[in-house]
């Protein structure tokens, strides 16, 4: 028996644990990951607990302190960077807020980003066009999916004025994972700083940023960590916290003197942060990653991602109504196709699919359906998807 299949032996039992799998065959994890019951379970034991000893309070406080520091360490265990870099936000969208709104931008700077960026993220370049007259360029490297060089695009693009880059560790639309490791190289040279949006990778690859240089990496909890929603963070490079100035500011973040007043930051990444947390939250994260982990290492969870998108995509491409929109096997769980006979057809396919009860998504741009398929995702699933792609297509 190959290790993939023992690796799928094992699966059975760990997927009792996920109570929202029982009645659905899900696809959505790039949207949202369903949660574990002892995830649900320590948010409503920590809030039982809390409104116990009294919400507010010094014995509150000596609890729920320990219990925060312990989620901040098993994020940055994930991350395989110093706990002190890690911030507490509540998403992706807010963690990128809090990097491109930190620098103190001059007219004439230049923000790059690339045409498979999310919308919030492209608002927030435009605002801050709009504000600091600073310029906003994209580069196109939604056609290096299969062929090209996305290193090669971005380098082109950059100018000497670009004070920022804005890219996705992996494409949201088309799963595309980006060669970071070369991309953090050449901004370097080019004394470009580079924001990541995560919200794809934290979960689902297997990261040591502190070896990986990026500037700032925005994540969130819910997605691939199947957590709760409302729980993410930000890793900022220590070299350049100094010069991330705080947008968000409050109680959280600064150090007071005897009187109560503001005297300083806070010394670590506790300074971008605000106010009272959603602690109960944060506690079920931090159950979240430490299930994902009594499977594997996030090594052997991608591995598994992997050969899952493989198996997936490999069942997709021998269907002759169906194009998938990489040529090769994904690099990660974001499967993304398109109906060849009746392009238009994606809504109503999705729709379909979740009269079955099996549940996709619909992208814009390009248009495509995606589905994604997590290291508990069973063979049989994806088999059951697949019938139901084909079965669609004979009726439509």
């Amino acid at each position: 028996m190959t290790s993939i299949s023992i690796s799928q032996t094992r699966l059975h039992p760990h997927r009792e644990q996920f109570p929202a799998l029982a009645n659905k065959t899900y696809f959505n994890y790039g949207g949202q990951g369903p949660m574990p019951q002892g995830a649900m379970d320590a948010i409503t034991q920590t809030q039982a607990h809390i409104q116990h000893i009294g919400p507010f309070g010094n014995e509150a406080y000596g609890w729920i302190a320990p219990q925060i520091k312990a989620t901040r360490e098993a994020i940055a265990s994930e991350l395989h960077v110093p706990t002190e870099t890690i911030t507490f936000t509540e998403n992706v969208t807010v963690g990128c807020n809090i990097a491109m709104w930190g620098i103190e931008w001059h007219a004439g700077d230049n923000i790059l980003l690339s045409d498979c960026e999310h919308p919030g993220i492209i608002a927030t370049a435009q605002e801050i066009s709009r504000r600091f007259a600073v310029e906003v360029t994209t580069c196109p490297l939604m056609a290096t999916l299969n062929e090209g060089d996305p290193v090669q695009v971005i380098a082109q693009y950059l100018r000497p004025n670009t004070r920022l880059v804005v890219l996705s560790h992996v494409f949201w639309n088309t799963g595309q994972v980006l060669p970071l490791d070369k991309i953090v190289e050449i901004c370097t040279v080019n004394n470009s700083l580079l924001l990541i949006d995560a919200a794809q990778s934290v979960g689902a690859l297997p990261l040591n940023l502190a070896e990986l240089g990026v500037d700032f990496y925005a994540f969130t909890g819910h997605k691939w960590l199947c957590g709760p929603a409302g729980v993410g963070g930000l890793y900022v490079r220590p070299e350049v916290r100094e010069s991330l100035k705080p947008t968000f500011i409050g109680l959280r973040g600064i150090v007071v003197d005897s009187q109560s007043q503001p005297v300083d930051w806070l010394p670590d990444g506790r300074r971008y942060e605000v106010s009272t947390l959603a602690y109960p939250l944060y506690v079920g994260l931090r159950e979240a990653i430490a299930i994902h982990q009594q499977w594997g290492t996030s090594q052997e969870r991608y591995e598994q991602i992997c050969h899952n998108s493989d198996y997936f995509w490999r069942q997709l491409i021998a269907l002759p109504d169906v194009r998938c929109l990489k040529t090769s096997p994904p690099q990660s769980g974001i499967v993304s196709f398109q109906l060849t006979k009746q392009p238009q057809a994606s809504l109503k396919l999705v729709q379909f699919l979740e009269s079955q009860k099996i549940l996709t998504r619909t992208i814009a741009s390009p248009n495509c359906i995606r589905a994604s398929v997590h290291y508990f995702t069973l063979e049989s699933e994806i088999d059951l998807l697949v019938e139901a792609i084909q079965s669609f297509c004979k009726i439509s």
